[in-house]
Formats: C-alpha cells, structure tokens, sequence
C-alpha cells in the first residue's frame, strides 16, 4: 500500500489566490462580504479540513472552489487551469476531469433510481451505458448498498441518499472531492465506513480532500485543518502549517489608547481575532487565553479508536472489535486514542 506522504507533490491540484465575494443586497444591512482575500493551496494527495463557526463563509469557499459560482475577486485555479477565465464546455470538462463534490443534502436527481444517479457522471463523460452502469453497481456494492440499485431517492433513508450521493461523486476517479458535511446525515457506524472509504482512496490512490466538517473523526483523518473565520484563514493547524516561525525579537505594539496590534501571521497562530482573558499580568508582562466558548476544538491528526467501554452501560468490550453495545444497543464512539 502506498504512503499518503509519497503521493504528495509540490504542484497543487487546487489553488485559490486573493479570493473575494459580495453577495449584494437591497436590505437595510447592505452587502455581505463572504470571503475577504483568501488564498489556499491544496497538494495532490492532501486531505485539508476546514472548519469554522456557522456564516463564515465555508459553502460559499466550497462553491468558490469547485466552479459553482464566480467570485467577485480573485482566481481559482484547478489542476494548474485558472478555473476564473474559461466558460462553457471547457470548464465543464475540467470539472469532469478533475473535482467531484459531496453535499450534505446529497442533491440526487429524483427521478433516476440510485444506480442510474452514480451512472450519471460517467454518462455525461461518454462511457457507454452498460460500461456506467456496471462500474456504478461495483460502487453500490463498495458502499453496502447494492440492494437499493433500483430505488428512487425518496425511497432511500438518509444515510443510504448520502451514500449514493458519496458514490456518484468518487466514480470519475477525481483528483480532489470537496466535501460539506459528508457524514453528517449518517449514523456513525455508516461514517465510519465511508471516512474509511476516503482514507483508503487518499493513501492507495492519491485522491486530494478538502472537507468543510465538525467531525472530529473526519479532521483526525485530515493532514492539517484550516480555521476560517469572517471570510479569512485565520489558523492552520496540522503537520503543514506554514506561518512563519515567531521570532524570539518579534514586537507587539500597544499604543495611547489601550490598542494592541500584532504581526498578521502572529495573530494567524494566536487563532485570530476574538475574545481573551488576561490569565496573569504584572509590569512589562502580560498573559492571555481565549475564552472558554470562542474555543473551537480541532482533533486534526489524532489516532481515533473504538470506545472501550460503553457509555450508555458501562460494557467493557475488552478484545472485542463489536460497533454497538451487546448489552443496551447503543452505538459503540470512537475516542482519541490514550
């Protein structure tokens, strides 16, 4: 099996400079500025988590990045095309050749049966019908869910859709997948089994992720998670990160009326802009920490297991490799490992 680390390339796949939007409106607010400069670069072979509070501009990044929308400012570029300037056929080519997507609604089209959903990519693509339609019943039966081929979407629980949606996205063989919420319609033992699916098509294939997530078990799949807030990476996280390393000399400049200003990718490692509390002060020093609930906690590469205890009843599950407690039913958690 090939390492992650090995498929790892200095060229991106995926690559945003300077990324701005405005979504305009007549409202007494005014417009909205969703993403603020941003810039983001992703490997071939890298799996990227980005996380963040609810409205700071996540799907709209997603969409940004994927060629579903134009943004205001900046250029997006994929596999080295810059993505902003072709139109029509090109960029539906490049998109096709490239990037699949995995929404959190799973937006199947409701009048094609499941098979005929993950068929569809590759029917857009050329392949023959019976040639789509073979390799879409293969991703069915990889997903578990080769009995529900003929079902339509409104037929199909939340976690089978979603499964189906994950399976229409993975069989073009895409060289990134952008991904919001991938797991979050599912039970966590079908999450498991798809972060699973990822992990093996990250390592063995060289698939690139860029997936906006809560998940703790999807960013400790994750080389590093970046933290985006108001529009803006403010932090990275993981074993990539490329602030610069703090200077031993580097100066904070507090001026007359009590206004702190720092170094931008100083304030990027503190974790950006918010609220501190002063832990300890004295002349010339000063200790801060980030207040308890503007703490958003990242679990990017931690080593997950199973839970070895329930915690609905206690069950000690000792060598045990079962995923739901024999004694109360319950879901068996993964936990980062001790």
């Amino acid at each position: 099996m090939k390492e992650r680390d090995q498929l790892i390339d200095n060229t991106p796949v995926l690559e945003a400079k300077n990324l701005y939007h405005v979504y305009t409106s007549n409202e007494e607010d005014g417009n909205v500025v969703a993403l603020r400069g941003l810039s983001v670069s992703i490997k071939a072979g890298e799996a990227v988590a980005v996380v963040g509070p609810s409205g700071s501009g996540k799907s709209t990044l997603l969409k940004a990045l994927g060629g579903l929308m134009k943004p205001s400012a900046g250029s997006v570029y994929l596999n080295g095309q810059n993505m902003t300037r072709i139109t029509g056929a090109d960029l539906v080519r490049l998109r096709q050749e490239t990037v699949s997507f995995i929404f959190q609604e799973g937006n199947l089209l409701p009048d094609l049966n499941a098979l005929d959903n993950i068929a569809q990519p590759l029917r857009h693509a050329g392949v023959r019908a019976k040639e789509a339609r073979k390799r879409a019943m293969e991703m069915l039966e990889s997903l578990g869910i080769g009995d529900r081929a003929s079902s339509l979407p409104p037929t199909l629980s939340g976690g089978e859709a979603q499964r189906v949606a994950i399976g229409r996205a993975l069989i073009t063989n895409p060289k990134v997948i952008l991904a919001d919420e991938p797991t979050g319609a599912l039970d966590p033992i079908t999450g498991r089994r798809i972060i699973d699916l990822f992990r093996e098509l990250n390592e063995e294939s060289g698939v690139a992720f860029l997936i906006v997530t809560h998940s703790r078990e999807i960013s400790s799949f994750a080389s590093r998670a970046l933290e985006l807030r108001d529009g803006r990476f403010v932090a990275q996280h993981g074993n990539d990160v490329d602030d610069l390393d703090l200077a031993a000399t580097r100066e904070l400049l507090i001026d007359d009326t009590g206004t702190l200003s720092m170094p931008p990718d100083m304030l990027a490692t503190l974790g950006g802009p918010g609220r501190f509390e002063i832990q300890d002060i004295e002349r010339d020093s000063i200790r801060i920490e980030r207040v308890d609930e503007e703490r958003l906690e990242i679990d990017e590469g931690t080593t997950m297991v199973l839970a070895p205890a329930c915690p609905a009843c206690a069950h000690d599950y000792g060598e045990s490799s079962e995923e739901q407690c024999p004694s109360c039913g319950s879901t068996r958690p993964m936990v980062p490992a001790s």
